[in-house]
Parts: C-alpha cells; sequence; structure tokens
C-alpha cells in the first residue's frame, strides 16, 4: 500500500505539469471536492485526510482533476470519465449504456463510481487495492457524472463534435459545459474568485435547496452510491438544456449563458453532496 501511494504521488506530480486537460473543468471538479469535503463527518474526514497525498495539504480539491491528468499515463482510464448514451432517446441504461468502445461491459462513469466505491469499502483492510488512487478516481468521477454531457449522445461524443461559438470565442459545446459557464459566471459575478462562487452554492443548498438535499444524500435499497440515478439526471439535463438551442455553429450568448448557469450550478451542488454522502457511508 505504501509503495503504491508513493507510485501516485510521483506520477500526480509529473502530470501537475500538463495544465490543459479538463474534465468538468478544473474549477468544476474543484468545486465538487470542496463541497464535498465540508460536508463530512468526522470519520470519514480522518480517512480522506489519511488517504490523500502529503502534498495535498488534507485539500480534496488540489487533486480533484487528478483522473484527467493521467489519461495519458493511464490510458485505460478514459473510457472511465464518461457514459454517452444513443442520441434522442434522453435515457441512461446500465446494460446498454455502460461499455467501452470496444463494448467490454462496466467500463464508463456509472461503473467506475461502483468500483472505486467497492475497492475504499476495504478501508482498514488488508487489501490489494490503492485506496489513494481510488479516493481519487471516486472523487473525480462523481463529478463527471453530474455533467451533463458526460452522459451525452454517442453520434457527437458528449457534444465533443458540435462546434460554436461562446459569445466571441470558438469551442465546442461539451467544452462549454466543461468550463465555460463557470469561468464566464466567475468572471462576470463572483470577481474571478473560485471561492465566492462556492460559498453562493453552498448558500444555496442550505437555504434555497435545503429540501432537496436529503434526497440527494438518499441511495436506494441501502446502496453506498447510485450512479445510475445520476446518469439519468444528467442526460435528461443534456436533453433539456445543454443540446437544447445549441445546433452545429450556433452563437450561444447571453440567453443560454444566463438560463444553463442554474443548471451548471444545480448540478455541481449535486455532485458535492452526494460525493459526501458517499465517502461518509464508506468510512462510517
Amino acid at each position: 500500500m505504501e509503495h503504491n501511494k508513493i507510485i501516485l504521488v510521483t506520477i500526480i506530480s509529473f502530470m501537475f505539469l500538463f495544465q490543459n486537460i479538463q474534465g468538468w473543468g478544473t474549477d468544476g471538479h474543484a468545486i465538487t471536492c470542496k463541497i464535498a469535503q465540508s460536508r463530512l463527518s468526522d470519520t470519514a474526514a480522518a480517512a480522506v485526510k489519511k488517504l490523500l497525498p502529503d502534498y495535498a495539504q488534507n485539500d480534496l480539491s488540489s487533486v480533484c482533476s487528478w483522473a484527467d491528468r493521467v489519461k495519458f499515463y493511464l490510458k485505460w482510464s478514459s473510457a472511465l470519465h464518461f457514459a454517452d448514451t444513443p442520441p434522442k432517446l434522453c435515457t441512461f441504461q446500465y446494460d446498454r449504456d455502460c461499455k467501452d468502445l470496444n463494448g467490454v461491459k462496466d467500463r464508463c462513469v456509472v461503473g467506475a463510481i461502483n468500483n472505486y466505491t467497492t475497492q475504499l469499502l476495504d478501508y482498514g483492510k488488508d487489501t490489494k487495492y490503492n485506496l489513494t488512487q481510488a479516493l481519487l478516481f471516486l472523487s473525480h468521477f462523481m463529478g463527471d457524472v453530474h455533467q451533463p454531457l458526460h452522459t451525452g449522445f454517442t453520434t457527437d461524443k458528449g457534444g465533443n463534435l458540435i462546434d460554436v461559438h461562446w459569445f466571441t470565442r470558438k469551442q465546442n459545446l461539451h467544452h462549454v459545459w466543461d468550463a465555460n459557464i463557470i469561468e464566464t459566471a466567475e468572471e462576470r459575478f463572483y470577481d474571478t474568485n473560485i471561492d465566492k462562487y462556492i460559498s453562493a452554492i453552498q448558500e444555496n443548498i442550505t437555504k434555497t435547496w435545503s429540501d432537496e438535499v436529503a434526497g440527494w444524500e438518499a441511495c436506494s435499497s441501502n446502496k453506498t452510491t447510485c450512479p445510475d440515478i445520476y446518469a439519468s439526471e444528467g442526460i435528461k439535463a443534456a436533453c433539456q438544456w445543454a443540446y437544447k438551442d445549441a445546433p452545429e455553429d450556433s452563437v450561444l450568448e447571453d440567453d443560454y449563458f444566463l438560463s444553463r448557469l442554474p443548471i451548471v450550478s444545480l448540478r455541481l451542488a449535486e455532485g458535492g453532496v452526494r460525493l459526501a454522502a458517499t465517502l461518509n457511508r464508506i468510512f462510517q
């Protein structure tokens, strides 16, 4: 375990050289993990602190984009960041959709969340798993499954093949949802300060969405985590909000930005709350 942790820290340190690889977007993943860490039980907080690399200084958000950076090195992990679905159906079905491009089952973001949750349940036991790596993967993938276009259509690779303009900048639709909406919100409303945006989301969690939080946290059949539900919500949001009014070569400006920002903020909140709830159940 200790040997694996040293190797992992080396990989992480090396991959921080590559800053242009993004998932939700670096800020999106950081927001998810900041919210989650603030909601951990004492037992879960102690376990997370023990598993985090020392250089992270007990800040889960600082390594929440690690899984994106190591896709070059751990190429097998690339398929685990998304669960694309057939076009226009706007539903997620695990048996149909959770497979990689070679048809290997369970290789999607939903299967990955289940897998790394199961690995972390070995915490405190003599285990074959690298639990530091499992924590970093789970934390990242919980963010990914809440980004609607990580469950987008197979035909356009979750919006990656749809070229649009974000105001005056040429972009693809997937990147708009990964990063542009968040970055534009931070610039326009929060003085380019991620902490102010996090505070606004946390205030909504405790006030505006307070009646919904228990439902976000809950899992059916006493499961530790419920990524099928999160993916099903994601593709519905993709159809209702991400793809709508955003065809190829469209120009996305204030109408799109201001109507989609509440959806992005909600999904970031749900991801953070659910990551905390999952870790709290794992490390109870």
